[in-house]
């Protein structure tokens, strides 16, 4: 039994401040995501541990991934602020802990504890609101939000650069502002959030689903190591082996224990015979699988094909940003005013096949409009896809099962996208070789090719002698011999810009290959988004709707349809209006 305790409704300039907090946590979340990988090269280089760079990024993904579902069945049973405020703690302290670490093992531990904080400020954000708001309310901020998420994504790539090449601000080396300056931000959405989030609180008798907990770890911990080092171990090593058979057991077990745990389960089986929830789950982490191989092949193309600076690398994504912005911004306007959001996530997955397609013909030597242009559209389709999925959900569960069905979107599509960026980036340089060999050997072939190899004055540079060295044994299987690396792209800038060109052509081509193998599975996500059902929007908010069946089960009235498992109203179709009572249908395939 849920008790709920009354509370007067939010104000306008209430819900405004708390917004304001609730994006501030948001944007440290989804920059911290972003700013770290540009500068960890130098980080590693300032703390004598660059070879432990991975486990950095390991660290933060697996405590981020775990926490998600964690935070979103906890603020079920014992409220939303409580939770919310665990997690910018908990973000605020592992920022400023990172700030002052001494050893890249000092750095992944706090960076597990910045993840902790992390899953949960991306998910009670979005939950949050659902509580607040009505789902058709809801759109304007959520818009707001993905604009949030979007921005950072450009930024962080920026603000590492910068960072990462000041040698000192205000008396610390300048990578720790990557993490310090979480502190005053992190410190006034606190404030804001204790002063001016008051909702009812929430008290459920259940019993913790330490069975889902335990089993949840044992297959997320391994798998996530595996796809972030498979790559350095090699796919077929035990280690990769043993790993990948702990994480199958953990899934199996976690499978089990959902099903035997019923209600009480870490993720309910009963909330994904929502037809809704299943769809979008599904939509969510194809998604997630194409849609961060693309983010991360952009930024390399960017740096690597084109030599870009990280902070040019940065300002060239801000097409993307404001895609993503526009598309928010119109979807929200449009559901608002009438209503219909499921043909959103079908015009934003065709809008990402159709820029993965594009961005695939991209070479080394394409005009920037080429790359602006489908940038541009990949922020379109992710603007039409995630804003209105998650108020899909929202709309669709019961409000009891607001966050777990919230928080159940976010995870998969953060599973999605962990798989996706191991898999991607292992066929880029699986590829990379092959396609550089492939580019040598065409250049080789040409007058101006030629020489400028015969130009003594090109060997005086000992980087121009190392490729010449490598482009002498007819392969880049020699680049290694020749003191050349592919992990470590930095020689192109000191290269003679004809040397380095088919080295650039040929992670141009390793990167659309990618791209276009993106593309190809962002049609699968495009049929999920076919077989979104539509649900009305309800005209209440979650916990407006929570009272009133608190009241209507206090006068002895039977609860909403829907709303009791098994109960199934059936689909309202496109066009047909519903009455109050088909607002939350609860439907099953």
């Amino acid at each position: 039994m849920t008790a709920v305790a009354p509370a007067p409704p939010l104000s306008r300039r209430q819900i405004n401040l708390i917004v304001g907090g609730l994006m501030v946590g948001m944007f440290l979340a989804a920059l911290d995501q972003m700013i770290v990988a540009t500068a960890i090269r130098t980080i590693g280089d300032d703390l004598n541990g660059l070879t432990l760079q991975a486990w950095v990024t390991t660290a933060y993904l697996i405590a981020a991934t775990i926490s998600t579902p964690l935070y979103g069945k906890l603020s079920d049973i014992f409220g939303r602020k409580p939770l919310y405020v665990f997690s910018l703690g908990a973000f605020v302290v592992g920022s400023l802990l990172c700030g002052t670490a001494s050893s890249m093992y000092e750095l992944a531990a706090y960076r597990a504890v910045q993840g902790l904080g992390a899953g949960g400020l991306m998910a009670l954000a979005l939950i949050i609101l659902g509580d607040m708001l009505s789902p058709r309310e809801r759109t304007k901020y959520q818009a707001l939000f993905f604009g949030v998420w979007g921005v950072a994504s450009v930024l962080g790539p920026v603000l590492g650069g910068f960072f990462a090449d000041a040698d000192e601000l205000l008396g610390f080396a300048g990578w720790r502002w990557i993490f310090l300056m979480n502190v005053p931000l992190g410190a006034v959405a606190l404030f804001v959030i204790l002063r001016v989030l008051h909702l009812p609180a929430t008290h459920k008798r259940v019993r913790i689903d330490w069975w889902g907990v335990g089993t949840l770890i044992l297959a997320i911990v391994p798998m996530l190591i595996v796809v972030e080092q498979g790559r350095d171990w090699g796919w077929t090593s035990s280690s990769v082996l043993i790993l990948s058979g702990v994480a199958i057991l953990g899934i199996l077990g976690f499978v089990r224990s959902e099903f035997a745990a019923g209600d009480d389960a870490l993720l309910p089986p009963r909330v994904f015979r929502n037809r809704t929830v299943a769809v979008s789950t599904g939509l969510n982490f194809i998604m997630g699988f194409a849609m961060f191989g693309g983010m991360a092949g952009l930024p390399l193309y960017t740096q690597i094909a084109k030599g870009m600076s990280p902070t040019a690398s940065g300002l060239a994504m801000l097409p993307m940003t404001f895609g993503i912005i526009a598309m928010a911004g119109i979807s929200a306007r449009v559901i608002h005013q009438t209503g219909r959001y499921r043909v959103f996530p079908i015009i934003g997955t065709s809008l990402l096949v159709i820029a993965c397609i594009d961005l695939s013909t991209l070479s080394a030597d394409s005009p920037l409009w080429h790359l602006f242009v489908g940038a541009a559209l990949f922020g379109l389709g992710l603007g039409g896809v995630m804003q209105p999925n998650m108020l899909a959900v929202q709309n669709a569960v019961a409000p009891r099962d607001m966050g777990t069905g919230s928080a159940s979107v976010m995870f998969f599509r953060q599973i999605g996208g962990s798989l996706g960026t191991a898999v991607f980036l292992s066929i880029m340089f699986g590829t990379v070789a092959g396609d550089i060999t492939d580019e040598i050997s065409a250049a080789s072939q040409t007058a101006e090719f030629q020489q400028v190899i015969a130009d003594p004055a090109t060997a005086a540079n000992p980087t121009n002698a190392a490729i010449i060295a490598t482009l002498e044994a007819g392969s880049i299987a020699g680049a290694e011999n020749a003191g050349l690396s592919l992990d470590d792209t930095s020689f192109l800038k000191e290269a003679d810009p004809v040397l380095a060109s088919p080295f650039r052509e040929g992670f141009a081509d390793a990167i659309t290959r990618v791209l276009l193998l993106s593309g190809f599975i962002s049609l699968g996500g495009l049929l999920f988004a076919l077989f979104i059902p539509h649900v009305p929007l309800q005209e209440k908010s979650g916990l407006e709707t929570m009272r009133d069946e608190a009241a209507s089960a206090a006068a002895g009235v039977s609860v909403v349809p829907g709303d009791v498992p098994g109960e199934v109203p059936g689909e309202v179709p496109d066009g047909e209006s519903a009455g109050p009572a088909d607002a939350r249908a609860q439907q099953e395939p």
